[in-house]
């Protein structure tokens, strides 16, 4: 990062005050409950843990400097769940990340696409999969994303990160209600449940396997008695 693109230590100790005053206002929630899921406490803990990422990335990007602080995942910063007992509908929100690694490759793939398209129709090449974006647009257009995302090698793709959100509702929107702005005004307390997939995991379970292996290593491992 840049010099001029640096918090100031200013917005740094801010960042530290914000702590402080989530701190408290968490502890005060906790001792004033009213139960196990008090959505008072939930909403503390989630600005609780905002305040200390905030604080974290800013102390890093001024001084170099960490925190010991451990940023909870998604998952354990949903509220606890406060919709239907029993929906009469569920809503999935999906997300997949991609780098596009290949160009060539996308643009090809495409291409032949479109050429298969405009044979068909008898029309000529008008050149719309000749760009990344036009590449991208004609095989999110052809193929469903769950084609894509078995095939994603294929179409010069590599996986990022993904989630899939499943939230409940009453009812059924009408017919082209949230067009316009599908993705927002989502109530985290409506939300069943998620599933999230992350490179970030496997380097966790790689870690604990090599902590387990090098257990059992010093654990069992006895040295070879040579001696006739």
């Amino acid at each position: 990062m840049s010099d001029a693109a640096q918090p100031t230590a200013a917005e740094v100790r801010a960042a530290a005050e914000a702590i402080k005053t989530a701190l408290d206002r968490h502890l005060a929630a906790v001792e004033r409950r009213s139960g196990e899921d008090d959505p008072a406490v939930s909403e503390a803990f989630n600005q609780l843990a905002a305040a200390a990422e905030a604080y974290d990335e800013l102390l890093y990007d001024r001084y170099d400097e960490v925190t010991p602080f451990e940023i909870p995942g998604a998952e354990d910063t949903l509220p606890p769940y406060a919709g239907p007992e029993e929906p009469n509908a569920i809503s999935v929100l999906i997300r997949r990340d991609y780098t596009v690694a290949e160009p060539q490759r996308l643009l090809a793939q495409a291409q032949r696409v479109e050429a298969a398209e405009y044979e068909e129709a008898g029309g000529g090449d008008d050149g719309a999969a000749g760009t990344v974006p036009g590449a991208l647009a004609t095989l999110f257009g052809e193929f469903e994303p769950d084609e894509i995302a078995s095939r994603h090698k294929e179409f010069g793709l590599e996986e990022g990160d993904s989630t899939l959100w499943v939230t409940a509702a009453d009812e059924t929107p009408e017919a082209g209600e949230w067009l316009d702005a599908p993705f927002e005004h989502i109530d985290p307390q409506q939300v069943v449940c998620r599933f999230d997939v992350s490179a970030v995991f496997d380097d966790e379970d790689e870690s604990d396997e090599e902590d387990d292996l090098e257990f059992v290593e010093d654990e069992d491992s006895e040295p070879l008695d040579t001696e006739k």
